[in-house]
């Protein structure tokens, strides 16, 4: 009996299998139409500050129509293929919206924009810089304020060279005013990228401030690695820094002869460099002594970091500075900060000991960083607020000392997104006066309140 019940069992099922497996469906397989998701990037036209640029990012599978509606009361329009050029003449907060449809329903990106036509018009990323009171080598008529470049920014003739000529009374090379670069092999000297630096500085009336021309991180294998006699060593630096200075006098008015000379570790004694192992703890005072003698009219500085963070290193650049005497003639004090950091007290102390020395005092270097502590992921306006802050803070103790200590304020870059900081630290960050499109930020403004 029970296997006559199992039996049966196994046929009833087999016949609904079979039957199951009998049926043909007619309904087609299709697959869900998903929407379409909006997206877009915007940016301010570098050539017209109340021209905003719209570039429709969206992607997808299938047929999709992208609308847009500019928030200033006109509705959507069609978007139109390549990047939108949308006009804001008024003042105000506009939404900008970019809508998507496709048979799976809409999407919207929305983004928002600030005019303020006191700030020139569109605010980049919503932050306006509302005082624009003047331009900076005009307001600044007490000493220099620079910036850093390059051959190619140079010669290209771009928005990179009218930004200096526009707002900088001085330039420094940013790298290619250094041994490696000048002097690649031995026996051979490469001045072809300083000669357009120096020359775009003689031919558009700006100071040119010369950077470096001994420096550990710019020293070529040729030079670590000298096969020739310590002798023969102290010779071949002596020419390097004889013809460098040589070619360039009455063009380059001032040079970093030794840049960070100094170690940060216990006691800050001096880097072993192979200039310290070939020439001896007294080589410094032997390469201002070569720069002096090829140019007696140039301005030879001693330039540094950590000089205000560090009382430690601040000191040791001291002593070097005292040992020189009359070979050197100011003190270049970087100025890599934060928007927190260092406190004014300590700055201020790199501008009272300069000072009280007779040296002139160059702020070189100067940026400021928005995100030491990497938790921003944009520049927002109250750390944008925070940062012009300092560069106000640093901007007014410059300008506070005497005449006579006065050089130049250096600013370390034209614009965020080419700092060197973002591949120094691994992330982010707007330590500069300009964003992206050249437009001038909050800081710029800083600068400005610090000359009052």
């Amino acid at each position: 009996m029970k296997i006559t019940k199992i039996l049966s069992l196994l046929f009833f099922v087999t016949v609904l299998i079979s039957c199951g497996g009998s049926e043909e469906s007619d309904e087609p397989i299709t697959t869900p139409v998903e929407r379409v998701r909006a997206a877009f990037e915007m940016s301010i036209s570098p050539t017209d500050q109340n021209v905003l640029l719209l570039d429709n990012k969206t992607v997808g599978t299938g047929e999709f129509t992208s609308e847009w509606d500019y928030g200033q009361g006109n509705g959507f329009v069609l978007d139109q293929p390549g990047i939108e050029e949308v006009r804001f003449d008024n003042d105000g907060t506009f939404s900008v919206t970019l809508k998507v449809t496709n048979e799976a329903g809409v999407t919207q990106d929305v983004q928002t924009v600030v005019v303020a036509n006191s700030a020139g018009g569109i605010c980049p990323n919503g932050i306006c810089v509302t005082s624009n009171a003047g331009v900076l080598k005009d307001v600044s008529t007490t000493f220099l304020v620079g910036n850093i470049t390059r051959a190619s920014k140079v010669n290209s003739g771009g928005m990179d060279a009218e930004i200096l000529k526009t707002h900088f009374s001085s330039i420094t090379s940013e790298y290619e005013m250094k041994m490696d670069r000048m002097h690649p092999s031995q026996g051979t000297f490469d001045f072809a990228a300083a000669d357009a630096i120096v020359n775009f500085g003689v031919a558009n009336g700006i100071n040119v401030h010369g950077h470096a021309l001994i420096w550990h991180n710019a020293t070529p294998d040729w030079v670590k690695n000298f096969s020739g006699t310590d002798a023969e060593f102290e010779t071949m630096v002596k020419n390097y820094i004889t013809t460098t200075v040589t070619r360039y006098k009455g063009k380059v008015a001032s040079w970093d002869v030794v840049n960070e000379a100094i170690e940060d570790g216990s006691g800050n004694p001096l880097r072993n460099s192979v200039f310290k192992q070939k020439m001896g703890d007294d080589y410094i005072k032997k390469c201002y002594q070569w720069a002096r003698d090829a140019d007696p009219d140039c301005l030879l500085f001693y330039n540094d970091y950590n000089m205000a963070s560090s009382s430690g290193k601040r000191a040791a650049m001291f002593n070097i500075v005292d040992d020189l005497g009359d070979l050197i003639d100011g003190v270049g004090a970087q100025m890599h900060i934060n928007y927190n950091f260092p406190s004014k007290a300590n700055i201020q102390a790199v501008a009272d000991g300069t000072v009280s020395r007779g040296l002139k005092l160059h702020f070189a270097e100067l940026d400021v960083r928005a995100n030491p502590d990497d938790d921003q992921t944009i520049l927002t306006s109250e750390r944008a607020g925070l940062q012009k802050a300092k560069f106000t803070e640093v901007v007014k103790i410059y300008n506070s000392i005497p005449l006579a200590n006065k050089y130049a304020l250096t600013v370390w870059g034209v614009r965020d997104n080419e700092t060197w900081l973002t591949d120094f630290w691994g992330h982010i960050d707007w330590p500069l006066m300009f964003n992206e499109d050249y437009s001038k930020k909050p800081a710029y403004d800083g600068f400005l309140e610090g000359l009052k």
